[in-house]
């Protein structure tokens, strides 16, 4: 007896196949589209939150340097509030990764992990416009407490935890000197907030070389007393 095709079967596999395949890239398509709105959208906010500061910064001006409607920013952002932070971790939230991974690397000599967060720093932050970033905090922080808050939260205490780890284990080795380092990992950060304040003050009037900077500062903290290659007599 010979058995009964589906029609059901038999049919609704190539539309099952269309389905699953050109939907998937129309979603896709969509997908990156959004993002790379979402993407201009920040960049555009960044430039009018530099040019202006958070209170007098204007969601329709971020929308026209954008070129989109005002309305396609409350797809995205629920205020001018959470723009902002989404700001910050779109531009923190990479650096904060590749510091987390150089204090998870016990094998690496501190001094190299303190160098390599410095350079970080010099590229990454000074060299970009993530600088502006951190302008705005200083500048408008005092003003506005949630917003110093929110970059406490989300990237000065993330980032003083992955210090605090690298100063331990550095100076357990004798790779670092055992002062005050351990108990104010913040002076780790002073060359890079002496940049930040030169590179936008006083860069143009008197150049300062910000590696050669870095360099001597960690000439200072590295130095151990006593040497690990240095035998006590």
């Amino acid at each position: 007896m010979r058995a009964k095709r589906s029609v059901g079967g038999h049919f609704a596999g190539l539309p099952r196949f269309r389905v699953e395949v050109i939907v998937p890239r129309a979603a896709k398509a969509r997908s990156a589209q959004q993002a790379a709105r979402r993407e201009e959208i920040l960049k555009a906010a960044l430039g009018v939150f530099a040019e202006h500061g958070f209170e007098a910064a204007r969601l329709d001006d971020v929308a026209q340097r954008a070129g989109v409607a005002k309305g396609t920013l409350y797809l995205y952002f629920t205020d001018k509030t959470a723009l902002f932070e989404e700001i910050v971790r779109t531009a923190a939230s990479p650096l904060i990764e590749r510091l987390s991974a150089m204090s998870e690397a016990p094998d690496v000599p501190a001094p190299l992990v303190l160098s390599a967060f410095l350079e970080l720093f010099r590229t990454e932050v000074l060299g970009t416009d993530r600088k502006l970033i951190l302008r705005l905090i200083m500048t408008e922080g005092p003003r506005f407490p949630h917003i110093a808050a929110f970059y406490h939260r989300e990237v000065v205490s993330r980032g003083l935890a992955f210090m605090r780890k690298v100063i331990a284990r550095g100076i357990a080795r004798g790779e670092l000197r055992p002062s005050a380092l351990e108990q104010f990992p913040q002076l780790v950060m002073a060359p890079a907030l002496l940049a930040l304040l030169w590179d936008g003050l006083f860069q143009k009037l008197d150049p300062i070389d910000i590696a050669g900077l870095f360099k001597a500062h960690l000439a200072l903290i590295t130095a151990p007393t006593h040497p690990v290659s240095q035998k006590e007599p």
